[in-house]
């Protein structure tokens, strides 16, 4: 037996992949193409084969490193089919005839048999490489330039943090010409529609997706062919060589490992299925196949991986396998039921009777929007202590400037209303009370205290309540604000907000101004830990000291996380709302 190197393999273009799970340990038996090690690509996440057959000596690497093409990983043991195979083809002619002379010498027939065996399986794994590296060299060059033109696979890009939407508009057809960045598809979030840009310009040659299907970041969009000269040609071809990598390290294991797999299989298949079919009762000991963003997605979801049945090669856990195992658990919570080993919440289901008993009805399924909102605020509300602390504000001069203001606004282009006003009043109280302007981290006990200022602002939507962030409130002047909030209000009645002009809230002003009422309790918006209602304001008598006043009276009701702030900080927080809008002038100071 001798020593071998383990290297890493031509990783189809790719330059430095990241290791992301070391997959046997020093003394480990491995065969050929058995898992060594697997990293992680821009695109795909690759287990790495073993070279041969033989015993793992040291592995030189871990977890975090970044490899290349011929970094070595680890040495192993090589057994003599495994160092036969690995020397080149004149020396493994020279080494079968003296293996042959040697056993003819002996007399031994079957000695002969076994050697003429071996020499035809020695050839027939050399032929095997062959064929492989050729086919591997044949895929990397695929999606290259041929005849002034290549094709490209168009996939889905980043979502900016939305995974699973479906597409409701197929936006170009087979044989169309299109540009860089002409829209190809359209998907819906919960909340807003977006359009997915073509990266190339060139000619549709197949659509590969539908009206209806749920699409997430990577999934094929399309077949493009490119003219010669457009596009990104390395980017693309390191694209497809690693997809190709992946695709190569596919085989499944041999010997052991397969008799491994195959007991495992059958210790989970003789367990009980409870309910949710994506629930897998963990095996002691057994790893778990998942790429990193998968275990994030897990984390993130606080998900056991080892509970949930992967869908993909290998028994891989996919982002649908996590997605579909917390949809079950929710589901089952919700209707006071309990996981097998586990409990509920305590919450009993609300067990709906058949109204139609009772007369006429009429049943529509929920909009995205609205089945969000719903579970959003429930989710507020179980996990939120709420408080709300009631104060008025006397807003008579705001609101004589505000409407001076109205021959200058058209000059902009801009409608000055209230809000910037509440805007600008909530950043300087956010300012000046910052214990307002946290987040709790239950889990690690900790206070997020942020060092920035955005503010939510609650809009009402023919579908639905939406709310966009205005970004450093406290860096912006009236006019600036009013123009941004009209203008993120407007994209969120057309259901053209992105996602990002919807995250990073610290705090959130709902109104109800426009329609009416007198006070109301407003649902944080966690992991905020406050929220402003605002009422409609009417005119009423103050006494002055001499004489009552007509004044014109604003309601104000502040809703608060009691984790995080108390009763006199909240009854603060609401004085010195009061007096800014009272005087606008302090807001200047």
């Amino acid at each position: 037996m001798s020593e071998q190197e383990i290297k890493v393999p031509d990783l189809g273009g790719a330059d430095e992949v990241e290791v992301i799970e070391i997959l046997v340990s020093k003394g480990d038996s491995v065969e050929e193409e058995d898992p060594i090690l697997t990293v992680e690509s821009d695109k795909a996440s690759v287990e790495l084969p073993s070279p041969g057959a033989g015993k793992i000596v040291k592995i030189t690497v871990k977890v975090g490193d970044k490899v290349k093409e011929g970094d070595v990983v680890g040495i192993m043991e090589a057994s003599g089919d495994a160092a036969g195979s690995d020397e080149a083809d004149g020396s493994d002619d020279d080494a079968d005839d003296d293996k042959e002379d040697s056993k003819e010498t002996s007399g031994g027939q079957s000695d002969d048999k076994e050697s003429d065996d071996k020499k035809s399986k020695g050839k027939d794994a050399d032929d095997k490489k062959s064929e492989d590296k050729s086919a591997a060299q044949s895929k990397s060059s695929g999606g290259k330039k041929s005849g002034g033109s290549r094709t490209e696979t168009i996939k889905v890009p980043a979502l900016d943090g939305f995974d699973n939407v479906p597409v409701i508009e197929i936006n170009v057809s087979e044989g169309d010409e299109v540009g860089v960045d002409d829209p190809l598809v359209t998907v819906e979030s919960d909340k807003a529609t977006m359009e997915i840009p073509s990266p190339y310009a060139g000619k549709i040659g197949k659509i590969l997706v539908s009206e209806g299907d749920k699409i997430s970041e990577g999934k094929e969009l399309a077949e493009m062919t490119i003219t010669d000269g457009d596009g990104d040609d390395g980017q693309d071809d390191s694209d497809d060589g690693k997809d190709d990598a992946e695709a190569d390290q596919a085989p499944a294991k041999s010997g052991s490992q397969d008799k491994k797999a195959a007991s495992e299989g059958d210790a989970k298949e003789s367990a009980p299925e409870p309910a949710s079919s994506t629930y897998e009762p963990p095996t002691p000991g057994a790893k778990v196949h998942a790429g990193p963003a998968v275990r994030k997605l897990a984390r993130e979801f606080g998900a056991d991986l080892a509970r949930i049945k992967g869908s993909g090669p290998k028994s891989r856990v996919l982002k649908d396998d996590v997605q579909a195992y917390v949809k079950g658990q929710l589901q089952q919570t919700q209707q006071g039921s309990t996981v097998a080993g586990g409990g509920g919440s305590g919450i009993p289901g609300v067990k709906l009777p058949d109204f139609s008993q009772f007369g006429d009805i009429d049943r529509e399924a929920m909009s995205r929007i609205m089945f969000a909102t719903a579970n959003n605020m429930h989710r507020s509300w179980l996990n939120v202590p709420h408080v709300t602390q009631f104060e008025d504000a006397d807003i008579t001069d705001m609101e004589a400037f505000r409407k001076a203001q109205k021959a200058a606004g058209e000059k902009r282009g801009v409608k000055m209303t209230p809000l910037p006003f509440l805007l600008k009043a909530c950043a300087t109280a956010l300012a000046e009370l910052p214990q307002f302007n946290v987040s709790l981290d239950m889990e690690r006990k900790e206070v997020i205290r942020k060092k920035f200022i955005h503010i939510g602002i609650a809009v009402d939507t023919p579908n639905g309540l939406m709310v966009p962030v205005i970004r450093d409130v406290d860096k912006k002047g009236l006019w600036e604000l009013a123009a941004e909030s009209a203008e993120l209000a407007q994209k969120a009645r057309d259901k053209q907000l992105k996602p990002a002009e919807m995250q990073g809230s610290c705090f959130t002003i709902t109104s109800l101004g426009g329609i009416g009422g007198t006070a109301f309790t407003p649902i944080v918006n966690t992991p905020e830990v406050a929220i402003l209602g605002v009422s409609k304001s009417a005119m009423k008598p103050v006494w002055d000291g001499e004489d009552f006043q007509p004044r014109l009276i604003l309601p104000l009701s502040l809703s608060y996380d009691h984790r995080a702030v108390n009763g006199a900080d909240a009854a603060r927080f609401t004085a010195v709302l009061s007096q800014l809008l009272g005087d606008i002038r302090s807001l200047l100071l």
